[in-house]
């Protein structure tokens, strides 16, 4: 997994007017980037909503915020919709982004192991670079935690 004082690996994704962007193309701006196992599913649909609900507040603070999962880019548009979720959601079918991060790995659900995402929130500062890793994440507190976790 990426960690905190390294870069952060850059990658593209369509911006919420359809602009084709870099992660790159933020410089200077921070960036929440944050990983989650699928639409639609108790966990992932509180962390997105939270994320809706302070959305305006995380960009008073600068943020620009970007959610990643595996899902197809159909599942996202549904997802976005149904939640009216402000902020683009990255398709990574293939999980590039996702093993570039390292938050692809073992996980156990009720007594059994399989591979997924590996809910992370990275904070990446102005210059590219990883501020504060977060992989405890509590989705329905993940603004509070950035917050508290940065003193803001």
């Amino acid at each position: 997994m990426i960690q905190e004082g390294q870069k952060a690996p850059d990658f593209s994704f369509i911006d919420m007017s359809g602009k084709k962007l870099n992660l790159s193309d933020l410089k200077g701006q921070r960036r929440i980037v944050y990983f989650y196992p699928k639409d639609n599913t108790p966990g992932c649909n509180a962390e997105a909503c939270n994320f809706r609900d302070n959305y305006k507040e995380l960009q008073k603070q600068g943020f620009y915020l970007i959610g990643i999962s595996p899902d197809t880019e159909a599942s996202h548009e549904k997802f976005r919709a149904k939640f009216e979720l402000p902020f683009p959601l990255v398709a990574d079918t293939e999980k590039e982004i996702i093993k570039s991060y390292g938050v692809w790995g073992l996980k156990k659900f009720m007594g059994k192991e399989y591979e997924g995402v590996l809910r992370s929130t990275f904070i990446i500062d102005g210059d590219g670079v990883v501020e504060k890793l977060i992989s405890k994440v509590k989705t329905k507190e993940s603004t509070e935690q950035i917050f508290k976790e940065l003193n803001i």
